[in-house]
């Protein structure tokens, strides 16, 4: 029987979280001023550097379904899923190179806002809309079923009680200081996240036996990430073709995770820290997947006894880590999971806020705005525990359960957002008649998928195709429609359009802007080496 946190664990971990909270409330002190502004609260003042925005775009996106998914899936089927984390690497450049630019340059604060901008308040209003519904009924929920997974294997305390302590701290700072204490929140975190992961992974190794020990102690498919078109889950096809254009949302368009980039000091930091959580996303592999492929051979030797895949990383740090180190590595873990729901909490009350209540309000005061992102994030971590009772019906392998959920999801607001910046005739009834046939669509397939109903033919196939293979076809079909609807209806006026496309946005660089690009082009060019290295050696 392996231990549970003992008394030095846990002060180290309420010693971690003293300094979190430390953390919050210096950030909300000592801006006070610049928390009275929207801006302030919702974009940290729009003064972060690159560092701090990079490591906070890794620690949003380091949620539950890193710490318990990926290490579930590397343990039940090997090293195919980490290809998401590579994809993310190179997604990560199209942000920072491509939209960006357009982001910062437009002074927007929410996707939806864009989409308003760029064609219509029906594209804004459908995207708040989906993004709120998507955030509660994935990010949130989600996070806090393994928030209690986490808490109930290695702190013994109950799920119920790991989750309501994880959703009232993280609300409690993220309430306190706005985006900026989520910021620097994150990259405290980011740091002890890498190192915890990191040493679970070395001590795992050394007690199989080394590195070779570890290759030859299960089969040769797990280390394999390309896998025939055929494969169940990780078709290359559905890799190549299919996972960009989940990405792309993810990364790109999603406000969970481009408001990290928004606060930004300007195009250029912003552009430099997407180069810097590019590689970043490229450690998930060895952090978190490959602990779980180690879980399972720890398992098979009969170190470990691992029954459920979901639980093969919190096994490892109770089983491995000696007392002190255990709850310091205990702390970060929760603190990624934290930070990923503050993350949540912040941006879906950015866009309660801006995107619901502004346009329903337009000449709301400053202070009211920020006002009501706090209550919207109070209510948020009510909806979130209101949900808990639900979480025990999320079963499966959680990493490939959302991937294929956004699935669903992404492919509309992929294509009218890329079609959106390269092509100016895109339109505003093109863009709406795109987003409602992907969302019909994806419903559909949802609906269909999670009722279990036997079907025929044609109906038998559009729900047991591979949901990658999905995702490409229904982001094919969105964009036909989106292209075809804006050839057969007006343009948008040509103001309308200024700054908002490639086309309309076309001007010189001065020497300083074009001294930086080079150095970033070289940084970007190292990133999609190092990419290509890791998929040579995992072939």
């Amino acid at each position: 029987m392996t231990e549970q946190l003992g008394t030095l664990d846990w002060l180290v971990v309420a010693a971690y979280f003293g300094l979190i909270l430390g953390v919050a409330w210096w950030s909300a002190a000592g801006k006070k001023s610049t928390h009275e502004s929207s801006t302030g609260y919702f974009l940290a003042g729009r003064n972060v550097g690159w560092f701090v925005v990079g490591a906070a775009l890794f620690a949003s996106n380091i949620g539950s379904e890193h710490l318990v998914g990926l290490a579930g899936t590397g343990f039940g089927s090997g090293v195919a899923v980490a290809q998401f984390e590579l994809l993310a690497s190179l997604i990560l450049l199209l942000l920072g190179w491509v939209f960006v630019p357009f982001y910062i340059s437009s002074g927007v604060f929410t996707m939806p806002e864009f989409l308003e901008r760029r064609y219509s308040s029906g594209a804004r209003w459908y995207l708040a809309v989906v993004s709120i519904i998507g955030y509660v009924l994935t990010k949130i929920s989600v996070t806090l079923y393994a928030g209690g997974i986490v808490f109930e294997v290695l702190v013994g305390g109950g799920f119920w009680t790991g989750a309501i302590l994880i959703v009232l701290l993280t609300g409690a700072y993220t309430v306190l200081g706005g985006l900026r204490a989520v910021l620097y929140t994150e990259a405290i975190q980011t740091v002890l996240l890498i190192l915890g992961a990191l040493l679970v992974t070395i001590l795992g190794i050394v007690k199989l036996g080394g590195i070779s020990a570890l290759r030859t102690s299960v089969d040769p498919s797990f280390w394999e990430m390309w896998h025939p078109s055929s494969h169940p889950s990780f078709p290359w096809t559905g890799i190549l073709f299919g996972a960009p254009i989940l990405g792309v949302w993810y990364w790109c368009t999603d406000q969970f995770i481009v408001q990290r980039v928004l606060s930004a000091h300007g195009i250029e930091q912003a552009r430099r820290g997407t180069i810097f959580a590019g590689f970043l996303k490229i450690l998930p592999l060895f952090l978190f997947v490959v602990p779980g492929v180690i879980a399972l051979a720890l398992t098979q030797k009969g170190v470990l006894n691992i029954t459920n895949p979901d639980h093969a990383l919190p096994e490892m740090i109770r089983s491995l880590l000696p007392a002190g180190i255990r709850g310091l590595v205990v702390a970060g873990f929760l603190a990624a999971l934290m930070s990923s729901l503050a993350a949540v909490f912040n941006s879906c009350s950015t866009l309660i806020t801006l995107d619901v209540y502004r346009p329903l309000r337009p000449n709301a005061s400053e202070k009211s705005l920020v006002l009501v992102g706090k209550v919207s994030t109070l209510f948020l971590v009510v909806l979130g525990l209101a949900w808990i009772p639900f979480m025990k019906f999320i079963s499966g392998q959680i990493y490939v359960y959302l991937q294929s959920v956004q699935a669903y999801i992404a492919p509309p607001i992929a294509a009218v957002f890329l079609i959106g910046l390269c092509w100016r005739r895109a339109n505003a009834k093109g863009a709406m008649a795109s987003l409602l046939t992907g969302f019909v669509l994806g419903t559909l397939r949802l609906v269909l998928e999670l009722r279990g109903v036997a079907l025929n033919g044609i109906m038998d196939s559009f729900v047991s195709i591979n949901f990658l293979h999905f995702a490409l076809l229904l982001f094919v079909i969105c964009s036909l429609v989106l292209v075809v609807v804006s050839l057969m209806t007006q343009p948008l006026p040509a103001a309308q359009l200024e700054g908002l496309t490639f086309a309309t946005t076309l001007g010189s660089r001065s020497a300083s802007e074009e001294h930086s690009r080079k150095r970033d082009l070289l940084w970007t060019g190292l990133l999609i080496a190092a990419v290509i290295v890791v998929w040579v050696l995992f072939r």
